[in-house]
């Protein structure tokens, strides 16, 4: 596998159109900091980090409207990709679907969502797009 973390975005999204509660995901400190950030803004309802010795996982419970059904995340999109990296200063920051959702993005500071990246003016790599 040539991209950890879109194999981690599309594990969610077919989980969640197949409307499953729980996903099991191979895990990372990478994709830890991005399920913290879903948490955070509410697209999944909780999760929980496995460590088997230098095994690692993470289960995640998806979250859905309880009268309809429908799942709380509508798209997720990988935006950066090994192949094509996209980076952006903190002027040119995403907003996703007119600040309905978020954009997740890797800076010096860490792993943050485009909002508090504009706050604490710093750019760096747009990793994803939620909505």
């Amino acid at each position: 596998m040539t991209d950890p973390i879109a194999d981690f975005l599309t594990r969610i999204r077919n989980a969640a159109k197949a409307n499953h509660k729980v996903v099991e995901i191979p895990g990372s400190k990478v994709k830890e900091a991005i399920t913290k950030i879903l948490h955070e803004q509410g697209y999944i309802l909780s999760y929980k980090f496995i460590q088997d010795g230098f095994k690692s996982t993470i289960k995640i419970a998806l979250k859905y409207h309880p009268e309809t059904r429908i799942s709380a995340i509508k798209g997720i999109s990988r935006v950066s990709r090994p192949g094509l990296r996209k980076y952006t200063g903190v002027e040119d920051l995403p907003r996703v679907l007119n600040g309905l959702g978020v954009a997740i993005v890797s800076t010096s500071n860490g792993m943050m969502t485009g909002k508090e990246a504009r706050a604490q003016k710093v750019g760096g790599e747009v990793i994803c797009y939620v909505y």
